[in-house]
């Protein structure tokens, strides 16, 4: 599978070639969505809590005698059913987190760069560079390269530039190749990524 390479300004400067090991296979959409699961999981802070019966305050003391005045029994009023009693099974604090096996995970991101080549979405940029920290030096290239709505923008190492001149533009999300991931490629509508950063991702997993 051929695709163009272009520079900032939208020009096709050559041609390329997308490696089938990782681009080119036939995507499972099951596992994608195994580990697009697992992420979101991960994601979870699980920091929710409520208080129980036993933590509210007050509520020490039985409100009425058991039997003779016509009403329901009750215990103490802190109950569930009494206005500021506490909460039946209250959330507590917890880890969401779990772990799927490598060869799953592996397999799910080509499934995810295979379905970007599939329906032509993989925008392959000769080079990204930028001068000084600027959002509209950003935005008009990505104007330039028909990717301004959802763009996952992948650059070879980690630069401070291309981040926080593309963190303001909504949509828009910037990775580098050793930490690009299923559910960021799939939430974007195109993937760009710089010409040095698709051979990496190729060295790495083909």
């Amino acid at each position: 599978m051929k695709t163009n390479v272009y520079d900032m300004t939208g020009k096709v400067v050559g041609e390329i070639e997308l490696s089938d090991a990782i681009f080119g296979i036939e995507p499972n959409s099951s596992v994608m969505h195994d580990v697009v699961k697992n992420h979101l999981a991960n994601c979870r802070q699980g920091t929710q809590s409520a208080l129980t019966r036993a933590e509210v305050s007050g509520g020490g003391r039985k409100p009425w005698r058991q039997k003779g005045t016509g009403r329901a029994r009750q215990g103490s009023t802190r109950a569930p059913q009494w206005t500021h009693g506490g909460i039946v099974f209250a959330p507590k604090p917890r880890d969401y987190s779990y772990t799927l096996n490598k060869k799953v995970r592996r397999l799910a991101l080509k499934s995810a760069l295979s379905t970007k080549a599939a329906s032509e979405d993989i925008i392959v940029i000769d080079e990204i560079k930028l001068d000084a920290i600027k959002t509209k030096t950003v935005k008009n290239f990505l104007t330039a390269v028909k990717a301004e709505n959802k763009a996952l923008i992948v650059t070879a190492e980690a630069n401070d530039t291309v981040v926080k001149s593309a963190r303001n533009i909504p949509g828009v999300k910037t990775t580098f190749a050793n930490l690009i991931n299923v559910y960021d490629i799939l939430n974007a509508d195109k993937f760009v990524v710089e010409k040095a950063a698709l051979a990496k991702i190729e060295e790495v997993f083909a």
